[in-house]
């Protein structure tokens, strides 16, 4: 079942960019298809329409834009689609020829609601190749004139921009086909002065290579500018004379494309745009500063509405989603995390690395890590010292795995038994062993790390902190317990990538001891393993049914630090990307379970051992997240209770 929610309130419209068919020089005609496709498209909620570049007359229509006629008619069929706008909650784009001054110009007409929000001349002609658009047509003017046209008055040029007053996040810019192609966009100019959507109409002839040259410019245009890119292609009725048109519709946002059609197809590409995500990216980057002088904005309405989302929402934001893609994140994380411990072990003059070893997936990546930093430094892997210390939770199935990764892997392996060590730390603070409290799980903690220090001081080497970026968002760490070490490798990376990483090693490996032994691991619960085991001697204590699945967890962090989404948002994107899976309340109570641990956990992020940085959020307090220790989660924990499941 699709879940809709309130799109305007949460920063998404829903666009569509589409080459209808069309004769070239049958004004009426095309009116008729450009109507159709209106009130189509109306119907499905879309917000605003990209038409394809000259649609009205056809593009390819040569000396023929000399002719009265055919100016007349156009004028003539803008106005019936004027007529026609009129109740359709959308804004439309329609490429039209407009004389003015004795000049002609090759414009965008912004249509809304019956009026004509203004007309945008392309700015870049070309007369090259198979162009020769300065025959016709000359460049539009910066400074917006007024003009009357197509029964009304209103303006022309180059610096318009169009704001939606119901949803200050939507300004549209407008470029036309080569402005896109130019050394320096319009675009550029439109999206420094507010613009956070550029819609393009054009009309891009087909050759070799020309479709993968003109994906890469619209994404990368949308990542340049920090903007969703709408770019619309002159498709199937287009004379083919001396070119052919292939309809190669694409929308792009922040250089990712999210829909585009295969050309020749005849098919519409159409999505939603997240514009509340658009201002985010532009507030955190200082390089990005707002030029608005020159530019005139013309308001218009649209209606609220609720929208389901067609784009894909992905479950686990942190992961590539295609397998070679993950492949090569994985790969290139494992060197980014081998380099930076390779550097702090060069830098330390260590004699040895020495880590806790569990086998838990975090302990087992931070093992990789280190033996990939040992192969940096030409260093025996015997280097690594693997320390396991089996307490009152310790399993023979994790003891076990971690004893055969290590052999597996030719790093150093011992056993220190804290059991006795944590009993007497009991008599001395007078805790009942009985009493399974927080202190008693914390004392075994701390007592690890304290043998991990020692051992390192005594053989000259330093301690690997082993603790990811899931468990640190979470402040699931016993303070200058595992929360400490003198380098932690997985600060930067969350549980569900540390998962794949191991994965992919396992894949990789061409070793069978190792890829079965990192297999296990994968499929073990995740434990800190401080109760005491089951009747059975499994694991008595798993992560995930205390704080919750790691999976949502990481969703939630994605946005609440990448893009500093609100807690409404947040629960209506998981609503959809985990539709069927988990259940609303669920997910509610475990967003609610996040931002307490968020807020009330801080203080262990404010002293967080050095850690190489590996993706687009840390939470290193001399990085990505600065946050005072005493900050209240009020204005946070009342939006969520005021969510309706």
């Amino acid at each position: 079942m699709k879940y809709s929610f309130p799109a305007f309130e949460n920063g998404f419209i829903r666009a569509a960019a589409i080459s209808p068919s069309l004769r070239v020089a049958d004004c009426a005609y095309n009116a008729e298809q450009i109507i159709d496709a209106m009130q189509a498209f109306a119907a499905e909620n879309v917000h605003l329409l990209c038409l394809p570049e000259l649609c009205l007359t056809g593009y390819t229509c040569s000396d023929l834009f000399f002719q009265e006629t055919l100016l007349h008619g156009a004028e003539k069929a803008l106005a019936s689609i004027l007529q026609a706008s009129k109740g359709l909650n959308l804004v439309t784009l329609v490429g039209v020829p407009v004389r003015h001054n004795g000049k002609l110009y090759n414009c965008a007409a912004v249509v809304c609601s019956g009026e004509l929000l203004g007309l945008v001349p392309k700015t870049y002609l070309p007369n090259y190749g198979e162009f020769y658009e300065k025959r016709h047509f000359v460049t539009g003017m910066q400074s917006p004139e007024c003009i009357e046209y197509a029964g009304q008055e209103t303006l022309i040029g180059t610096q318009l921009l169009f704001a939606c007053k119901q949803m200050p996040s939507f300004v549209l810019g407008v470029e036309v086909c080569e402005d896109l192609w130019a050394p320096v966009p319009p675009s550029c100019a439109h999206a420094l002065a507010g613009a956070t959507v550029i819609a393009n109409l054009s009309a891009s002839d087909e050759t070799i290579g020309k479709a993968s040259y003109r994906r890469e410019l619209v994404s990368g245009q949308s990542a340049r500018l920090l903007c969703a890119y709408l770019y619309a292609d002159a498709g199937h009725g287009e004379s083919t004379t001396d070119m052919t048109f292939a309809g190669h519709n694409l929308i792009a946002e922040n250089g990712t494309v999210l829909a585009q059609t295969v050309p020749f197809a005849n098919e519409e590409a159409i999505t939603e745009l997240d514009l509340g995500r658009m201002v985010q990216e532009r507030q955190h980057n200082t390089s990005f500063m707002p030029q608005p002088e020159g530019y005139t904005t013309v308001e218009f309405e649209l209606m609220p509405s609720e929208l389901w989302l067609t784009r894909e929402i992905p479950q686990t934001p942190f992961v590539p989603q295609d397998a070679a893609t993950r492949a090569e994140r994985c790969e290139l994380i494992l060197r980014i995390q081998a380099e930076g411990l390779a550097k702090r072990m060069e830098h330390t003059h260590a004699k040895c690395a020495v880590l806790g070893i569990s086998g838990g997936l975090d302990s087992c990546l931070a093992l990789l890590v280190a033996v990939r930093a040992c192969k940096v430094l030409d260093r025996d892997p015997r280097d690594i010292v693997a320390l396991t210390m089996p307490c009152f939770g310790t399993t023979k199935r994790t003891r076990s795995n971690a004893e055969i990764l290590c052999e597996a892997l030719g790093v150093s392996f011992a056993e220190i038994n804290i059991t006795n060590t944590v009993n007497s730390h009991f008599a001395d603070i007078g805790q009942d062993a009985s009493n399974y409290d927080v202190t008693f799980e914390n004392c075994q903690a701390r007592v690890r790390t304290l043998e991990l220090m020692d051992y390192a001081n005594k053989n000259g080497g330093f301690v690997i902190g082993t603790g990811d970026l899931s468990e640190l968002a979470l402040g699931w760490a016993t303070y200058n317990g595992d929360h400490m070490s003198m380098y932690g490798v997985n600060a930067g990376v969350p549980k569900t990538l540390v998962r794949h990483i191991v994965q992919y090693v396992a894949d990789t490996c061409n070793d069978e001891t190792l890829n079965q032994v990192l297999l296990d691991i994968l499929d073990t619960p995740v434990s800190p393993e401080l109760l005491p085991t089951a009747e059975d001697g499994t694991i008595a204590q798993q992560t995930e049914k205390l704080v919750g699945p790691y999976e949502l967890h990481d969703f939630y962090l994605y946005y609440v630090l990448r893009f500093g989404f609100g807690p409404a948002k947040i629960y209506h994107l998981a609503r959809t990307a985990f539709a069927g899976k988990y259940d609303p309340e669920v997910l509610l109570h475990w967003l609610k379970n996040f931002y307490r641990r968020f807020f009330a956990l801080q203080f262990k992020r404010s002293c967080l051992p050095d850690g190489p940085k590996v993706g687009s959020v840390t939470l290193s307090p001399r990085g990505d997240w600065r946050m005072p220790s005493d900050a209240c989660n009020t204005l946070w924990m009342t939006e969520l209770e005021q969510i309706a499941l």
